[in-house]
Order: structure tokens, then sequence, then C-alpha cells
């Protein structure tokens, strides 16, 4: 969809629909006064009143989209309204809407990022779709009074959308389109953009002594690997860097645990960590972030086979501490063991942030609309709930009581891998912590947000949602770029 800033007064397509941003209180007149007395619309965010165009309008159809009280509209009040105007007409035969945006720069800025995030849509495997139910809208116009300044607000929230789009499109993939080494794959190409990326294979990380990740992937035919993505975008290049570190499981059947058959197709998404991570720097290079930053996924299958790793098995990390592995399900945290230790080893960065699907009790705990965040530093814990709150991304922050800790004691090595049913989001986080070396480092359990259906978010269509990229993205912008 072709996204255009237009004068207020321009000119309006004979084909198109206009939806109109309107405010609890507002009044109306002729026609269109008749049409809201006639109906229950009273400009409550959310709600949309969708009608012929009346005499004296030159669109094809009018739609009132409710944004709520006028004196608490903002940005992502924006954003949903737009978004919100678009999936009113989207498949109404029309080509082209105009969304009225009454205020500053900003606010038509980032009603073209709802509408960029709305329609986004991944049918790249559909081949017989009827044309009814495919969105007719190929432009957008964003009218307001000031286009040249929208336009050039615009170009950072852009980025922010690619990036978004790239997490949502790796999400979606198929597994066996989107192996590690295809992950990997289309991670390099993104040094087109002007990131560094290292990918390494198994026998790297054989001779680092990842013995937790790579036991991950040992059943299946794919190898594993792990891809480091860098981003010097500081005027010092040698500064210390902010690194982010993604679980990346692109399809999880649970391995020798194995998982029930319902649902289980589900399990292609359980690397949207690191497609957080990789949508994050995809936007941080693309609207130059003057920040150095570090990307490292940990990307492996995790397949039964005569070759895949055991209950009972004694892995040895990268740290050289060993693991008992009681649940084979429970992979995603021997993934992210060796690649939090990897970073912090390497790179010495002034924090670290993990994101992972990395247990259902999350899902028990929060819900469907709010990320668990677990941190040793409450610095950290309190710029990340801040930039979730700014950004309309849930995030709750949870405990880390020491005391759980027994849960994952071991009789035989350092630890075990899973602590069983009680608190489980809890003592997954714990054995991470053993991995972060004391740096501050906080853990976003994101498996109840990377995938929604049906959504909840006007700007989110159902299926992969890109959680994590907008939070991350607003965290370095606000309290770490140089």
């Amino acid at each position: 969809m072709d996204i255009q800033f237009v004068a207020s007064d321009a000119a309006l397509a004979a084909n198109a629909a206009v939806a109109r941003i309107v405010f609890e209180g507002d009044t109306y007149a002729g026609p269109l006064a008749q049409a809201v007395a006639a109906s229950r619309f009273t400009g409550a965010k959310g709600q949309t009143l969708d009608i012929l165009a009346p005499q004296g309008e030159a669109a094809a159809r009018l739609v009132l989209v409710g944004a709520g009280k006028r004196d608490g509209f903002n940005a992502l009040g924006a954003e949903h309204a737009a978004a919100t105007g678009y999936n009113q007409v989207k498949l109404s035969g029309l080509t082209v809407l105009r969304v009225e945006v009454s205020g500053d720069a900003e606010l038509a800025a980032h009603a073209a990022l709802g509408l960029r995030l709305a329609g986004y849509r991944f049918d790249k495997y559909r081949t017989k779709e009827k044309a009814e139910k495919k969105p007719s809208i190929v432009k957008a116009e964003v009218a307001t009074g000031t286009p040249d300044a929208a336009l050039a607000t615009f170009g950072p929230l852009s980025a922010l959308a690619d990036g978004i789009s790239f997490t949502r499109d790796l999400v979606s993939e198929p597994p066996n389109v989107l192996f590690p080494a295809e992950f990997a794959a289309r991670v390099k190409a993104l040094e087109s953009l002007g990131l560094e990326v290292e990918i390494l294979g198994e026998p790297e990380m054989t001779k680092l002594g990842m013995g937790s990740l790579l036991a991950v992937g040992q059943g299946s035919i794919r190898e594993s690997r792990l891809a480091i993505i860098k981003w010097y975008g500081a005027d010092d290049k040698s500064a210390q860097p902010v690194a982010f570190v993604g679980k990346g499981v692109c399809f999880d059947t649970g391995g020798i645990s194995i998982k029930p058959a319902e649902n289980m197709e589900d399990m292609k998404w359980d690397m949207g960590g690191a497609g957080a991570v990789s949508g994050l720097m995809h936007t941080l290079a693309g609207r130059k972030a003057k920040v150095n930053a570090i990307g490292i996924l940990g990307l492996v299958e995790n397949m039964p086979d005569g070759n895949a790793y055991r209950p009972g098995d004694v892995l040895t990390s990268m740290s050289g501490q060993t693991i008992e592995v009681i649940n084979t399900d429970a992979e995603g945290r021997l993934v992210l063991a060796d690649a939090l230790w990897y970073c912090q080893d390497r790179f010495k960065p002034k924090f670290m942030v993990d994101l992972a699907t990395l247990t259902g009790a999350i899902i028990i705990a929060l819900g469907n609309d709010y990320a668990g965040c677990f941190s040793n530093n409450d610095e950290l814990s309190a710029n990340l709930l801040a930039a979730a709150a700014a950004e309309n991304e849930g995030l709750w922050r949870m405990p880390l009581p020491e005391a759980y800790n027994k849960q994952i004691d071991s009789m035989i090595a350092d630890m075990k891998n899973t602590g069983g049913r009680p608190g489980g989001s809890i003592t997954a986080a714990l054995f991470l912590q053993r991995y972060v070396n004391g740096l501050p480092w906080a853990h976003l359990d994101i498996a109840s947000t990377a995938w929604s259906k049906p959504s909840s978010a006007p700007t989110s269509p159902d299926g992969a949602t890109g959680y994590g990229v907008r939070l991350l993205n607003r965290l370095v912008q606000d309290r770490y770029e140089g």
C-alpha cells in the first residue's frame, strides 16, 4: 500500500473513501448530523460509523472514526484511529483511502504508521484467494495541514514499520522454509542496511564449547547457527554497546519429550524472540540510531531423532556449568544459556535483554496482552516498563525470588533445566540468570504476545505481532542514544 501525505484541501480521487477522525462531544451539521442521530455513534474510542458520503462530500464513502476525548488524543491514538479506518474499508472495493488528521505533524506521521502496520499481510503462499477477500485499498493519503513536516517526521517511523514487518515475516514463515540456515541467511542480507553480521556454524560453536545450545539441535537434520548482528551508530565506535539476545527455535516439537499434536503447528513461531531482535536491529540501522548495539540469535530446531538429546543427559554449557536435562521441551533456556554467556563474554555490554517465547506458564499468569519481565536490575526494568507503556506493548515485572532456585538444583549436575510446573516462568528466568555473570539483564518472556489470534489491536492483523520491536526501539531511543 502506497502512503502519501497531502494537504487538507487536496483534490480527492473519485473512488476514494474518507476516514475522518472525530471525538466525543463533536457536533455535526446537515445530513451527517442526521446519520449520527440515527445511530449509536458517540465518538468513543474505536467506534466507527460507515455511511455513503452525504451530499457535499467528495468521497464515495465516509467513515467516522471515534478517537475518544479530544484532550487525550495522542500519537498512539492517531495510529489506532487510522488503522481502524483502514480496517473498516479495506475490503470495500474502493482503491483509495484518505485519513483526515487534525493536529501537528507528529499525529499525521503516526497515523501513517498505523496504516503501515494495519496494512501488513502475509499472503505469499496464497494462490486461490477470491478477489473479494483481498484488500482493495492500494493507496492511502494522510491529509494534514503540514504534509512536508509530517513526511519528515515519518522517516524514523517508516524504519520502525520496516523492522516490525521484517519480524512479522520471519515469524509467519513455515518451518520448512525458515530453518536455522535460512534464518541466518536472511539476517546476513541485512548488511545492505549497514549492519555487520557474523554467522557461526556448528564447528565454530563446538570449538567455543556451546554444548547447551548444540544439544538442542542435534536431533535435527538442519544444522544450528549463531547469528551476531552488530550496529555501530554511535560517534564513538568503541563505546560500550547495548545487547539483545533472541531465542530462535525455528520449530519446536518438544524433542524426545514430544508435545501433543494439537496446535503443534504453532511452534513455527518459537523463534519469535530472535525475530524481534532481528526486527530491532533492522530498525536501528534503518533510522541510523546513534548507538552501538549487538544482537545475538541462537537458531536451532528441536526434533526427535535417534541422535536427539534425552531426558537424563548432562550437558556442559559454554560457561562450564553443567545441566541435567529433565525435559527436552525446556529447550529455549538451553539455547539462551550459551547465547547469553557468549554475548557478555565477547562484547561486555552495558546490559543484556533477552526475548523468548519461553514458557506457556506466562500465558496462564498474564493472559495474551502482557509479556513477563524478569530482571536483576531495577533501573533497567523501570526503563523497559516505561518504554512498553509509551509504545502500548504490555509488559509486567515478575519476581525472581532466590528461594525458588532450589527447584532447579540437581543431584548430579550444577542445575536442572526445569523446576516443574509451580512458578515455571520464574524458575526458567532464574536458570537464565545463572548465565549473565552479574551483568545488568532482563528477560522478556513473550510467549503470550508474539502471536495473536484473534488480534486485539487494530494495528496488528491476526498472526505474528512483531511484539518487542517497538518497545526496545523506544528503550534505545529514550535512554541510550548519544
